[in-house]
């Protein structure tokens, strides 16, 4: 099947664009991802605080977390689908100003019901700007620099961590949960002025079909980034969503330490990213592994070493790395799956990544209403080991990696 099929093709980087300009607009792609990952994260920090105001529980508060990821995941494809004739610069447009519009909407919400509302739109917007933004670096700056594009994109995944959450925990502690999503909504509109005056117009030559994600699931390498992919994830989104509860029923950290906590994770993060893209590209499989192995490794012991500071820290640095390495080693996975389809392999990246963190978060929040936070790290930690397993059966296998064509 050719390329001319199966992706969707852009025009490459304007040349007469300046290099001050091209990254301007790689950073302000990469800014347009921080929001959204910030803005979908959020609720972590926020959880007890959001489900005291309302009179739910921490699980039924999870369902912040578990809303986006669904949406993501069933927009992704079909959002795709519909726009791929639409310039890609006014879609990123279209959902960074969406994303504002959820933000101001929680802020202002006098029912639950309508905070779950700006959870869909934020889930919307998710699928779309992902599947586009991912692999969008190839046409801001020339194919030399594309990998360090790439890299400066995906970076706004732990940043969202390390600088997001964390700022918009200490904003919440000091002013409200509300005022934090009313500040990161300010933020968004910025980020959307950024993006309109620095991304070239980006028309779409051909388009992604759903006959062509239908035949990029049938890759055994494809089902594989598919399978690990959702066990890491799970893992990891399943403990992490209730990471709050646990040190502070657990840990017995007060709110300020906790989000010290936070910020320390976030930072480790930032070094698994660059840790992972520098090493995911060469052996993808091995350092998606090794990640895995690590994130097994904290959530087990938590519930046993993290009773102390000392304890709870050293492993959330841990953890923080291992997951840093996790979202560039899962687009590295489905890429090198399907070589002759880039945009195809990003919508079943973030289909695949964002249903798994709703799956994820809204198991956990079941097992958390039933049992505790330690149980759901443990059940977390044993998802984990089952992905090293997966990796091992993939090796053992000898299966190749297709080549472009």
């Amino acid at each position: 099947m050719s390329t001319a099929t199966t992706a969707s093709v852009h025009a490459p980087a304007t040349p007469d664009r300046s290099p001050f300009v091209s990254w301007l607009a790689v950073i302000s792609v990469m800014l347009g991802i921080f929001s959204i990952v910030t803005t979908e994260i959020l609720p972590i920090g926020l959880l007890t605080s959001i489900g005291s105001g309302f009179a739910v529980s921490d699980g039924m508060a999870g369902l912040m977390m578990t809303m986006p990821g669904f949406l993501a995941a069933m927009s992704a494809p079909l959002v795709t689908v519909a726009t791929g004739r639409f310039d890609r610069r006014v879609m990123l447009g279209v959902f960074i100003l969406l994303l504002a519009l959820a933000n101001f909407l929680a802020a202002l919400a006098p029912d639950y019901w309508l905070v779950l509302i700006s959870r869909v739109i934020v889930g919307v917007t998710i699928g779309g700007f992902w599947s586009i933004g991912a692999g969008i670096a190839g046409q801001l700056v020339p194919a030399e620099y594309t990998g360090r594009a790439t890299s400066v994109i995906f970076s706004a995944v732990p940043l969202g961590s390390v600088l997001g959450v964390p700022l918009g925990t200490l904003i919440g502690d000091i002013a409200g949960w509300r005022t934090a999503f009313l500040v990161m909504g300010g933020f968004t509109l910025a980020v959307l002025t950024l993006l309109l005056l620095v991304v070239p117009p980006l028309p779409s030559a051909q388009t992604t079909r759903l006959d062509v994600l239908g035949g990029t699931l049938r890759s055994v390498n494809t089902r594989f980034a598919l399978m690990v992919t959702f066990l890491v994830v799970l893992a990891h989104f399943g403990t992490y969503t209730y990471v709050t509860p646990f040190l502070e029923q657990v840990t017995h950290a007060s709110p300020a330490l906790v989000t010290v906590f936070l910020l320390v994770y976030g930072a480790a993060g930032i070094a698994g990213n660059f840790l992972g893209g520098s090493t995911a590209g060469r052996c993808p499989r091995a350092t998606f592994a090794a990640a895995a192995a690590f994130i097994a490794g904290a959530t087990l012991l938590l519930p046993v070493l993290g009773r102390s500071d000392a304890g709870a820290v050293a492993l959330l640095i841990v953890w923080g790395v291992a997951y840093g390495a996790v979202p560039v080693c899962s687009q590295t996975l489905f890429a090198k799956a399907s070589p002759d389809s880039p945009e195809a392999s990003s919508v079943l990246f973030t289909a695949s990544f964002q249903a798994t963190i709703s799956i994820g978060a809204l198991v956990g929040g079941a097992v958390l209403d039933h049992s505790s936070p330690s149980t759901v790290l443990v059940l977390g930690g044993l998802a984990a080991v089952l992905a090293v397993g997966v990796f091992g059966f993939h090796r053992a296998g000898r299966i190749t990696w297709p080549k472009a064509s």
